[in-house]
């Protein structure tokens, strides 16, 4: 039945596409799927059959379009590349599927951004036209980035003792990741890391070359203990950590930790990458002060995002360290990038520099903090099995622990299940992507930032039936 209606959808589709211009939207999945009495997993294969011909392409967030025609192409032979390449280098990242397209009408918890809603699009926009009027918006900036730019985010550190010369500014977080990695280590050397952690900074170490040495998490932060083993173990002399609303279990160190953890960095001579993604995203209180706050020998280096609280088309992140650490950093950064687009930092600057920026930062908190409660809130409901150990004071993100084994008494596989909840119509980032080594259960992340809780129960219900 299923497979007969998803042949009928695609032929009803190709009848609308051959006829209707290049650029055309098409009938959304539940149209179909009332049309045709199927089911979004029947309608969502006929799709994928249509993209696949490239007789329609999908948009995310906007719905599912008539193709331009493609002209014919003569065959292309790349075999060649096989022998040129060789074998892969060991250690390839793989992309998490955080940056997956999906459907446009599927539940989209597997982002790691938030929906357009909650970013304040308004003030953005408002932000382009006023800077696009300014000659200097034009004009080449030097390499670490517009000063007041700089000075805002040494500035909103809330320390004493910081210089905006002391700041680089970077396209985004990961392109800050990525460069500090390159620009401290040489392939080979090895990272320590918390487990689990960001899938981002797992690859980009592992592009870098390095070998990631684990940690776990006690009590949501690493112990003294274990980081001075990793470290002397190893002759790490780089450390990753996310102190604050951790991607992606949430977790928060105390202060007590970050002073243990800050003193064996200084015993061993070692950097802390202190990545504050979420510095934005507090919801029962501020967040705690950075750990760069209480470091005056240089061995933190902080990173901080702007893309995920103020746009998605603004990629405005600033890296702020002391020393030959950060003229290293820099010169990375510029070797790769040149420099960011003047547009972006002025435009990032204007908006966060006027009243309404912690109006939107305040109403973001409450809005994020409701979707939090309403999605613990459907999940308890719905599938108590599905366990959420500790609750986040911030973030994005749900990191739920999945039972140990499905019905069918095998061990439960987080990707299968994620595999098994997309074609059912709900995407969301399988646990096992979060873990620089074995993963220590079955777990997945739930981004309820990215989906509004008028889907939460729906979500929940395809996740149930997934395991």
């Amino acid at each position: 039945m299923s497979d007969d209606s998803s042949t009928r959808i695609a032929r009803h589709l190709r009848s609308l596409a051959a006829a209707a211009d290049a650029g055309t939207k098409l009938p959304s999945t539940r149209a179909l799927a009332e049309r045709f009495g199927a089911g979004p997993v029947t309608v969502q294969r006929a799709l994928a059959q249509l993209v696949a011909e490239g007789v329609v392409e999908t948009r995310s967030g906007a719905g599912t379009f008539v193709r331009k025609r493609q002209a014919a192409v003569a065959p292309v032979d790349v075999s060649w590349q096989t022998a040129a390449l060789g074998p892969e280098r060991p250690g390839m990242p793989t992309i998490g599927s955080s940056m997956r397209q999906i459907p446009h009408d599927s539940i989209a918890m597997h982002s790691g951004y938030p929906e357009a809603e909650l970013m304040p699009l308004k003030e953005v926009r408002s932000g382009f036209a006023r800077i696009a009027r300014r000659d200097d918006a034009f004009t080449r900036p030097p390499t670490a980035g517009l000063p007041d730019l700089r000075r805002w985010f040494v500035d909103d550190l809330g320390a004493d003792g910081w210089r905006d010369t002391d700041a680089v500014i970077t396209s985004g977080g990961q392109a800050a990741l990525a460069a500090t990695f390159r620009a401290l280590t040489t392939p080979g050397d090895a990272i320590v890391m918390e487990s689990p952690t960001y899938w981002g900074a797992i690859a980009a170490a592992r592009q870098a070359g390095l070998v990631i040495v684990p940690v776990p998490r006690t009590d949501g932060a690493p112990s003294a203990s274990d980081l001075d083993d990793a470290l002397a173990s190893s002759g790490a002399r780089l450390a990753y950590a996310q102190p604050t609303f951790a991607n992606p279990t949430g977790d928060v160190w105390s202060p007590t930790q970050r002073d243990a953890v800050l003193a064996v960095a200084r015993d061993h001579r070692a950097f802390v990458v202190e990545d504050d993604w979420a510095h934005d995203f507090a919801m029962d209180g501020p967040a705690p002060a950075p750990l760069i706050s209480t470091d005056r020998d240089g061995h933190v280096i902080y990173i901080r995002s702007l893309t995920k609280s103020l746009s998605l088309s603004v990629r405005v992140a600033a890296l702020i360290a002391r020393g030959p650490a950060r003229a290293r950093i820099e010169n990375a950064l510029t070797v790769s990038d040149l420099y960011v687009a003047p547009v972006l930092q002025a435009v990032a600057l204007d908006v966060v520099s006027r009243p309404a920026w912690r109006t939107h930062l305040t109403r973001l908190g409450r809005a994020l903090q409701g979707r939090r409660d309403a999605l613990v809130g459907a999940l308890a409901a719905g599938a108590p099995m599905i366990e959420v150990t500790s609750v986040p004071r911030g973030g994005l993100n749900l990191w739920a622990s999945l039972p140990a084994y499905a019905a069918d008494g095998n061990p439960t596989d987080p990707d299968v299940v994620a595999a098994r909840a997309l074609s059912a119509g709900l995407s969301i980032a399988p646990g096992s992507e979060w873990f620089p080594a074995e993963a220590t259960g079955p777990f997945v992340r739930l981004n309820y930032a990215a989906a509004g809780p008028d889907r939460y129960d729906e979500a929940v219900g395809i996740l149930l039936r997934s395991l």
